[in-house]
């Protein structure tokens, strides 16, 4: 189980379908197709929970670069498939990925604890009032940072995939996929035209641009679109991970030493 890796999908905590397979002991592509099953199968009575809400279709590359189907599963797809498993298999997964689960909301509990310890929040309308006063002192001393982090924010400077995965230790193959598989961005195209591009829902925030870019191809020139990330992007990027435990490699040394 130390390999399996529970993350955050659009606001919901998902196993991949890879990982469940290999902790059920059933190849992946066998899986997959009982999965497919299980939606066709609800699909057919639309009185009963919609199949997103347990299995969440995806793709992952593989190292031909070649595009596969997986699905991402909630708990309440965990539940659904530990359902279908009998005997030791069946208990020892269902005691796997409530673990998981259990494991998250420990970790978002704490998080919520800590936030209530460091902005020590009150209980009564004089610590409200109390703390209310000391937030606007603090606040207009930080105004001139306040003011510097805005204009940067209207005049971004932009940074490439790669420019922010090195933070993480990461290739940017690696920071493309973790973002992939978030929801936030997927590949169109093929060949040298192949781009990643971000998905409609975070098309307008800021966080990205595109730049022209240039290639070769058959002794002909072409031009596609690159994707680059403002610090607007990256700071989403950063507070994407860090829900899911995933930090910069300095900020983990940090860690270590305390």
């Amino acid at each position: 189980m130390q390999d399996v890796q529970l993350f955050t999908f659009k606001g919901e905590e998902v196993i991949d379908s890879r990982d469940v397979a290999n902790m059920i002991g059933k190849s992946h592509s066998h899986l997959s197709r009982d999965i497919a099953g299980y939606i066709s199968d609800i699909e057919e009575n639309p009185k009963l929970v919609s199949p997103n809400q347990l299995f969440i279709p995806s793709t992952y590359l593989t190292k031909q670069n070649k595009e596969v189907r997986n699905y991402l599963l909630t708990k309440q797809g965990c539940e659904f498939v530990a359902n279908k498993l009998t005997g030791k298999k069946g208990n020892q997964f269902t005691a796997e990925y409530v673990t998981l689960f259990n494991r998250m909301k420990q970790r978002e509990n704490s998080r919520i604890e800590m936030v209530y310890k460091e902005w020590n929040i009150p209980t009564t309308f004089a610590g409200a009032l109390k703390l209310a006063t000391e937030q606007a002192e603090q606040l207009e001393k930080q105004k001139p940072k306040v003011d510097y982090f805005n204009s940067q924010m209207r005049n971004p400077g932009l940074m490439t995939t790669t420019e922010i995965a090195k933070d993480y230790g990461w290739s940017a193959a690696r920071l493309n996929q973790e973002l992939h598989k978030r929801g936030i961005i997927y590949q169109q195209g093929s060949g040298h035209r192949k781009v990643w591009v971000v998905y409609r829902d975070y098309a307008n925030r800021g966080y990205t641009q595109y730049e022209p870019f240039t290639y070769q191809n058959g002794g002909k020139q072409g031009m596609h679109n690159n994707l680059k990330w403002t610090q607007k992007g990256k700071k989403f990027i950063y507070d994407l991970l860090a829900k899911d435990g995933i930090r910069p490699t300095l900020e983990q040394m940090d860690l270590m030493e305390d």
